[in-house]
């Protein structure tokens, strides 16, 4: 007879929020906590925390435990599907979930049922993955929390900014509300909301993961990705996700590394190229002295340090605004103008924008967009990985956030945009805190569908760092 779940993991499930994704499925796997004790203790913590925190737009218990229930049987059967099995996970309410509304932070969508899971959930549920509920997001993915759905609070300190669109999945994560989650980025919104809420975040190559069944912002800049505590939990999300897709044409045939396994392949020898003039000037003391901690950690591991000439990526921060509009602008045919009057102001105003727009005029925005991403790949010619800040300066407050302005829009977007417009992948990195106590990161970018070493060079840093394990007192 196989063995069961003891009895004493029911002690063990009460303090397990803050342990990573791969910690928490060994446990499972050897049976010292079941998937349903697990799942419990993480919907109590939602009960006593999210209130707080506002993560959550809709938790689902009731299927959660009819999947962790699922999950105990068959490991208890011996039917392991995998790192995921029994683990609970949330996602951003933009992907389709059989049964559950997906408004994607639209009061004009909040009884959308899509006709079937998007193609990563279904992935996920297929790995065994238990799924705890929908994380909410700015209006439409793109910039503002809007009625009557909440702003997510920074679980370090709720005056400071939570982030980008996928607020809700950093948060969740940060605080202890779910192992990981499913995210998007299309102008920064899975870099930025990881960085200022001190966690992971991995933003694979455009194409790297099916974008089926997830509501668009900008077709030609969405990456689907995730969130997590650590590189080793991204490597377990991405490797349950990515692939081609008959029901997404544009999703890479590529194959699909087993990243997991990869992990422990080290960094001796990597080539890390560093543009001084972009990673340095304009940065944030404290960033810098950040960065230069994990760039020495590397160097420690083997790794070599070299001096890169980035293309300069000063328009595609301004130039994402033009393509994202006229794409956003095609995603929303049907309902504005039509309903204009219930979308607000700043989706609005994107809009406004892309309907603006001139075919010549956006046709040079085209071109000046394929001669960044040509000239980008250049340059990993001769490194593997390139190394920089995350943001320009400390997380910004509410405050500062509320007066935005260029120098504020071009700072948040600085280190992300040109990376979408090309298309190239990324995981960011804890790396440090600020005087406040709010979290500091870098990261690493890489050649197209270089997941596999991005993975592995995270890996090595944080099993040589141990800033991904410092979490909010909550």
């Amino acid at each position: 007879m196989l063995p069961s779940f003891p009895e004493t993991s029911t002690r063990l499930a009460g303090g397990l929020h803050y342990l990573g994704l791969t910690e928490v499925s060994e446990l499972i796997r050897s049976r010292k906590v079941s998937p349903v004790e697990l799942t419990t203790a993480m919907l109590g913590r939602i009960d006593g925390v999210d209130p707080l925190l506002q993560a959550y737009v809709r938790v689902m218990a009731d299927s959660a435990m009819a999947s962790a229930r699922l999950a105990e049987q068959e490991i208890g059967a011996g039917q392991l599907r995998g790192p995921l099995h029994g683990v609970p996970i949330a996602i951003k309410d933009i992907f389709w979930t059989h049964g559950a509304p997906t408004a994607a932070g639209m009061a004009m969508r909040r009884e959308f049922v899509g006709a079937e899971d998007a193609t990563v959930v279904r992935r996920l549920k297929d790995a065994g993955a238990v799924l705890l509920g929908k994380l909410t997001l700015t209006e439409g993915v793109y910039a503002e929390h809007r009625p009557p759905f909440n702003a997510p609070r920074n679980p370090w300190n709720a005056s400071f900014w939570s982030g980008a669109s996928s607020s809700g999945s950093g948060v969740a994560v940060a605080g202890g509300l779910c192992f990981a989650a499913l995210a998007s980025e299309t102008g920064g919104s899975i870099k930025l909301p990881s960085a200022v809420n001190g966690v992971t975040g991995l933003k694979p190559t455009w194409g790297r993961v099916s974008r089926y069944g997830v509501f668009e912002l900008a077709a030609s800049l969405d990456h689907v990705g995730t969130i997590a505590r650590s590189a080793a939990d991204a490597a377990v999300m991405l490797g349950a996700i990515a692939g081609a897709d008959d029901r997404d044409p544009t999703a890479s045939r590529q194959p699909v590394p087993d990243y997991l396994q990869s992990l422990d392949h080290g960094v001796r020898g990597l080539r890390i190229g560093v543009d001084d003039a972009w990673a340095r000037n304009g940065v944030d003391s404290g960033t810098s002295y950040a960065l230069d901690g994990a760039l020495a950690t590397m160097k420690d591991l083997g790794a070599t340090l070299h001096q890169v000439k980035i293309p300069d990526g000063k328009d595609m921060i301004w130039d994402w605004f033009g393509v994202c509009a006229v794409e956003t602008a095609l995603a929303h045919e049907a309902t504005y103008p039509a309903r204009g009057s219930e979308y607000g102001p700043a989706l609005a105003e994107l809009l406004k924008l892309g309907h603006s727009m001139t075919a010549l005029q956006h046709q040079r925005l085209l071109q000046r967009r394929d001669g960044f991403s040509r000239a980008l790949d250049a340059v990993f010619d001769h490194v593997d990985l390139i190394a920089m800040p995350l943001l320009s300066f400390p997380a910004p407050t509410l405050e500062r956030m509320a007066q935005i302005d260029d120098d504020l829009i071009a700072g948040l977007h600085r280190f992300t945009c040109p990376f979408n417009m090309s298309g190239h992948p990324g995981i960011v990195l804890p790396c440090g805190f600020t005087a406040q106590r709010t979290p500091i990161a870098f990261q690493f970018v890489g050649r197209r569908f270089a997941e596999e070493l991005l993975l592995t060079a995270g890996h090595a840093f944080q099993s040589n760092s141990d800033w991904h394990r410092v979490h909010p007192a909550l």
